[in-house]
C-alpha cells in the first residue's frame, strides 16, 4: 500500500520533470596576463542555438559537423556581439569571435577581448537565449588574478558587476 501511495504521489513529479527542459548555458572568462586578455568560452547546447538562429536569421540553418550551414560562424558571430557585452573598469570593450567547436550536445564559442589592463570590476550583460526561452539561465564564471568568481544572470537580470580590486 505504500508503495502504491508513493508511486502515485511521485508520478506527477517526474511526468513533470520529463516533460520540462533546462535551459542553461555556461560562460567562462579568464585573464590571461601575458597576453593582457580576456579569453572567453560559452557553451550553449547546440540545438537551442540553433532553433534560435532558424528563428532569428535563416530557417535552413544547420549546426552539425556534417552538413553545417556556410554562414554559421557569422551568424554566431552577430548573434552573440548582440547579446554579449563585456566592460572592464566601467569601459566596454569589442568582442573578437575567434570560432566554434561541437562538444557532443554542446557548441563552444570562442571570443577574446584584447588589451585589458589591471582588472579592478568587470560587468557582463549576456543575454544569450533569453530572448526564445525565458526560462534561460545563464552562468558566468570570471578568473583573475588567482581568484575566481561568478554571476548567475536570467530573463529578469541580464547584467552583473563582480569586483576584483578597489
Amino acid at each position: 500500500m505504500k508503495r502504491t501511495l508513493l508511486l502515485f504521489l511521485l508520478l506527477p513529479l517526474l511526468s513533470f520533470g520529463l516533460a520540462h527542459k533546462f535551459y542553461v548555458s555556461a560562460t567562462d572568462i579568464a585573464y590571461n596576463e601575458k597576453q593582457r586578455s580576456l579569453q572567453i568560452i560559452s557553451h550553449v547546447f547546440t540545438d537551442d542555438i540553433e532553433d534560435l538562429l532558424k528563428t532569428r536569421y535563416n530557417k535552413e540553418l544547420y549546426l552539425v559537423k556534417e552538413g553545417e550551414h556556410p554562414a554559421a560562424d557569422e551568424f554566431l558571430k552577430k548573434y552573440f556581439f548582440d547579446k554579449l557585452q563585456i566592460s572592464v573598469n566601467g569601459k566596454e570593450r569589442k568582442l573578437t569571435y575567434l570560432g566554434k567547436e561541437y562538444d557532443k550536445d554542446q557548441l563552444l564559442v570562442y571570443i577574446e577581448v584584447e588589451d585589458v589592463e589591471a582588472i579592478k570590476n568587470i560587468s557582463v550583460k549576456n543575454a544569450v537565449l533569453t530572448d526564445i526561452f525565458p526560462e534561460q539561465k545563464n552562468v558566468i564564471k570570471v578568473e583573475y588574478g588567482g581568484k575566481i568568481k561568478s554571476l548567475l544572470l536570467m530573463r529578469e537580470e541580464l547584467e552583473g558587476t563582480l569586483k576584483f580590486g578597489n
